[in-house]
């Protein structure tokens, strides 16, 4: 940080100034864990709970023994779940039931099988006439690397012992230069060109299969492989160079910044971490009450970092040479490809109708929040951008007299769980039950086991429920897929294995777990992708569950924080946790309506944010510096004003994983949305649209266009305006609950 940074601050001080083709899953949308907010999961019906207000650490959910239906007897590669179900397991056991991984070193030994398999995999494909058998090939050689990989990408994040962590993120890269490897091989890619040329067996072809060859062949073309030898080698190095950049802004974008102490006030340094002589600022302290510490906050952390703009610059410089090389006008043509918006130019026609739709509603909520912050502070009454979370935060309290600390006593742990067990029971038919897990089989002692049961067809798969705080986890809501579900050559099969990640805070002696709100709507939202990743029981572990476009991916577990907000769902399951009274109705309608205020506001911030993306991968050379486009797009779309000396796009972790998609989660609550009030708004417990839902858009994973999903599941084909329309229909206040809690 450099030493003249305090005199670019502006902050009022008395001191003086100082200082690929078989790409493995990525984890879901990770939900940073707000102030007050994430969600849980399902059980038994509730006569069969013997305690819903005992802490689910203490064996809330029953346990189960599989029948022999349900048992897990298979064999085959050499990360495969043994025996008949984990409750009778026996022999040596590691991380998920995988014997390797009882140990670090484990993780070696997969690696190894699984890199051993593969190549006798791609001589059996090279050398297999074209024909179905090509595209089954395709997809165990895809299944066995990303049954390690995928593991280990969850390993390296969230196991508590470094040596774990360590190997499984050397695992992850030998891994991924396999993957680069082979997205490459000419031969190998022959042998899929060949079948996609026979016109009489692509007919003969169902569908899915079809797509899945098609999916295969498409992760082929963007990896360069219809280019020379050394337009190959330029590819694959570029492939190597983005995701060293990647993983390198990553770790800066969390990084602290520090400045001298003698910057700041004295009396607001305290809100800073002391070293020595230096505060360290490492985030925007958005919810403080005091207006001076979220300015500093906002102006220190965002201070731009040289290296930092360097790794951005560097990235998407070479995203778009990339993207070139192979053939796309910009990486965000690349990007799109497969998606539900298809193309960038469809994406800003609806960030740009958005927009329209939301200025002047958005101009209420600036105006709004201005009146708010001369109430309060009369000397500095201008609305800047460290304004905004905190003063929306203080009109939903205001209006709506929202305090979490009166809904937690009613979201004990147990009773979401319950809830949402008896949800699904109602709509599609599944319960959940606990299962007892094996020594090495969790990293954590507080981890559960739950196995996802439908009523005729019996056991689906798998939820490892990793929802308690713990010193170095990740403060991150995730969903992440350990193994994806597909049918095996012997045709059993193969059942999907997830982990939902939370952050919740223990119990205590005298309390269960106890959730404020926004932790039970993100429990509902995770869980949202478990059930996708469940019920998505495709033929191909390539598309299955959650593998879909992006776009399409956040629609289920949106659509389920609409059933967290609905009176009807919450009364089955809110109780309190002494008294068991119901959750009153009026605090459920008072809730549901606070978050409508300001929401405008909330959703131009998602909008910029994407139109930012948007511009950063479009044409290259960009026109100006990612700075310069920064402060032109945030004063254009979003309206408040862009500070000097900041730089928040080096703090927009999203640009790695969400590269020119950033705008999806704002497409997949449009569609969620339209779900709901077609589908469910009138019987959220309709098991017919329930089935319909299933059928029509869990059960494809991504073996599906995402359009025709929707369309399925719709009825009618949505257009850009369908899409706006909801999302701006859904910031309309109930005033008949408004005047009824004025």
């Amino acid at each position: 940080m450099p030493t003249d940074m305090g005199q670019h601050l502006g902050i009022p001080c008395k001191c003086d100034a100082g200082a690929g083709a078989l790409t493995p899953h990525r984890p879901e949308r990770c939900r940073e864990t707000r102030k007050g907010g994430h969600v849980p999961t399902a059980f038994e019906p509730r006569a069969q709970i013997p305690d819903a207000n005992r802490t689910w650490r203490a064996g809330l959910l029953q346990e189960r023994r599989l029948h022999s239906s349900c048992q897990l007897n298979h064999s085959g590669g050499g990360l495969d779940y043994r025996g008949e179900g984990v409750a009778t397991l026996t022999g040596k056991h590691g991380l998920f039931g995988v014997p390797e991984l009882s140990c670090p070193e484990g993780f070696q030994e997969a690696q190894d099988k699984a890199l051993q398999e593969s190549e006798q995999l791609v001589q059996k494909a090279c050398s297999t006439p074209p024909g179905p058998e090509t595209v089954m090939i395709f997809d165990q050689l895809s299944d066995a690397l990303c049954r390690v990989a995928d593991l280990a990408d969850f390993v390296k994040i969230a196991h508590p012992d470094f040596a774990f962590r360590e190997a499984a993120e050397e695992a992850c890269r030998n891994i991924g230069t396999m993957v680069e490897k082979l997205n490459t091989d000419v031969e190998l890619c022959q042998s899929l060109r060949r079948l996609l040329a026979d016109e009489v067996v692509m007919s003969s072809l169902d569908p899915e299969t079809r797509r899945v060859a098609e999916l295969f062949m498409f992760d082929f073309e963007i990896s360069g492989i219809h280019l020379d030898e050394e337009k190959r080698k330029k590819a694959v190095n570029l492939n190597v160079r983005i995701l060293d950049l990647c993983n390198e802004f990553l770790t800066g974008a969390h990084l602290p910044n520090k400045i001298d102490k003698h910057v700041l006030p004295e009396h607001i340094r305290y809100n800073f971490t002391a070293k020595g002589n230096y505060l360290q600022v490492a985030g925007l302290h958005a919810d403080c009450p005091d207006d001076l510490v979220r300015e500093a906050a906002y102006k220190i952390f965002l201070y731009p970092n040289a290296e930092q703009l360097t790794r951005l610059e560097d990235l998407l410089a070479s995203r778009n040479s990339l993207a070139q090389l192979v053939g796309y006008d910009t990486f965000a043509h690349r990007a799109l490809q497969g998606t539900m918006a298809k193309n960038p130019e469809t994406v800003t026609q609806f960030l740009e109708r958005l927009s329209d739709q939301l200025s002047k509603r958005t101009q209420k909520d600036f105006e709004m929040m201005t009146k708010m912050k001369m109430k309060l502070n009369p000397q500095n009454s201008k609305l800047m951008p460290w304004d905004h979370p905190y003063y929306s935060g203080v009109l939903r309290a205001e209006r709506y007299n929202i305090d979490p600390g009166l809904y937690c006593p009613f979201f004990s742990l147990g009773a979401c769980m319950e809830g949402l067990n008896s949800l699904f029971s109602q709509l599609l038919g599944i319960s959940l039950y606990a299962e007892q897990t094996q020594k090495g089989e969790v990293w954590s002692e507080d981890v559960r086991k739950l196995a996802v049961v439908h009523e005729t067809e019996g056991l689906l798969g798998y939820i490892y429920c990793d929802f308690f705080q713990r010193p170095d986890k990740p403060h991150q809501d995730c969903h992440f897929t350990v193994r994806g579900g597909r049918l095996r050559e012997n045709g059993e099969y193969q059942l999907p294995v997830v982990v939902l990640m939370l952050s919740l805070p223990h119990s205590t002696r005298g309390a269960p777990t106890l959730l404020t709100p926004g932790m039970m709507e993100n429990l509902f939202h995770e869980m949202g992708h478990a059930m996708h990743s469940m019920l998505g029981r495709t033929r191909y572990q390539h598309v299955t569950g959650t593998r879909c476009a992006t776009d399409f991916a956040e629609v289920p577990s949106i659509l389920m924080e609409y059933f967290a907000n609905d009176y009807r769902v919450v009364n089955q399951f809110a109780r309190h946790y002494k008294t068991g009274q119901p959750l009153p109705k009026n605090m459920v309608s008072r809730l549901c309506e606070s978050k409508k205020v300001c929401a405008a506001a909330d959703m131009q911030l998602q909008v910029f944010y994407a139109a930012l993306d948007q511009i950063y991968h479009g044409k290259h050379p960009l026109k100006k510096s990612t700075t310069e486009i920064l402060k032109e797009t945030q004063e254009k779309v979003y309206g408040l004003p862009y500070v000097p000396n900041t730089a928040w796009q080096l703090r927009f972790s999203h640009l790695v994983g969400y590269g020119a998609k950033y705008y999806s989660y704002l497409m997949s609550r449009a569609v969620a949305s339209m779900v709901w009030k077609q589908c469910f708004a009138q019987d959220p417990f309709d098991r017919a649209m329930g089935e319909r839902y299933r059928r029509e858009m869990l059960a494809h994973g991504g073996g599906k266009e995402p359009i025709l999903m929707v369309q399925g599941m719709l009825q009618k084909s949505p257009s850009v305006e369908d899409f706006v329309d909801a999302l701006v229909s859904d910031l309309d206040q109930d005033f008949e609950t408004f005047f009824m809690d004025s």
